[in-house]
């Protein structure tokens, strides 16, 4: 697919998606769900991608949802009695698309992340952000629910409680807020966001793609395991990867002190 409000581009073994509509602050409209739902399949099934970073073009990481082509139609449409199709939104199936994503996925918070901008970074895997990134949970200023799996991620990051006053109470707050409650794992200054994340993105593409493949899966599987089921997971993934010609490369280059160069086999 050729994209015209997200730019892929790939440097070594790291994927970025760029939101690429700064006139707009890369708020998303119906073609860039279109165009993520795509690009979250094809990050996912390029096997020489081991780390993905999303990020914003200009100022914005995403301030939310373009008002006037995403609501405005749907508004008009239920006036007239038309019932959309709630079995094709993008707010599951983009939701589910970026969570099977098999690779570390980061968030590099150049700027806002309003509403959907704020969720979508709530299903990567690790968030760094400038110093000028504002978070809002939008969704009440506008009288919807927030969405793309939030209500899921939100609490299981900072707590219900935190949840629930950033939800109800849609206030803005500031990087060192979103530090200090576990919304981001990072806060750096602005002109070294790019710096750091992309060395977290190389140091995980170093490491072994299949035993992080599975530590992925297995952390979030622990979500909703019970204990004795999920230790079982943990035992059939070590044993697999036992099998694996990475692990064999991991410990001969251990022994003989030397950087492991990992195939993901």
């Amino acid at each position: 697919m050729k994209y015209e409000t997200i730019v892929l581009e790939k440097k070594e073994n790291t994927a970025t998606i760029i939101l690429n509509r700064p006139e707009k602050l890369n708020a998303i409209n119906p073609k860039m769900r279109e165009e993520l739902l795509d690009v979250f399949d094809v990050v996912d099934q390029d096997n020489d991608v081991r780390a993905v970073v999303i990020t914003g073009a200009g100022r914005a990481f995403c301030a939310g949802a373009d008002i006037k082509e995403s609501f405005l139609p749907r508004i008009e449409e239920k006036k007239k009695g038309v019932i959309a199709d709630v079995t094709r939104e993008f707010t599951e199936l983009g939701c589910l698309a970026l969570a099977k994503v098999r690779k570390p996925v980061i968030a590099s918070i150049n700027g806002p992340a309003i509403g959907f901008g704020c969720t979508l970074t709530l299903v990567c895997d690790i968030r760094v952000a400038s110093e000028e990134a504002r978070f809002s949970m939008a969704f009440t200023r506008v009288g919807v629910l927030p969405e793309f799996g939030s209500t899921y991620f939100l609490p299981r990051l900072i707590g219900l409680g935190k949840a629930c006053e950033l939800f109800f109470t849609a206030k803005m707050i500031d990087a060192k807020e979103a530090k200090e409650i576990g919304l981001v794992n990072q806060v750096v200054p602005a002109d070294e966001l790019t710096k750091t994340t992309y060395e977290m993105a190389s140091n995980i593409a170093k490491l072994a793609p299949l035993a992080i493949r599975l530590a992925k899966r297995a952390l979030y599987r622990g979500l909703d395991n019970d204990l004795a089921t999920h230790v079982q997971y943990e035992a059939l993934s070590f044993n697999y990867l036992r099998g694996t010609e990475d692990h064999e490369e991991g410990a001969r280059a251990f022994l003989e002190k030397r950087e492991p160069v990992f195939e993901g086999k």
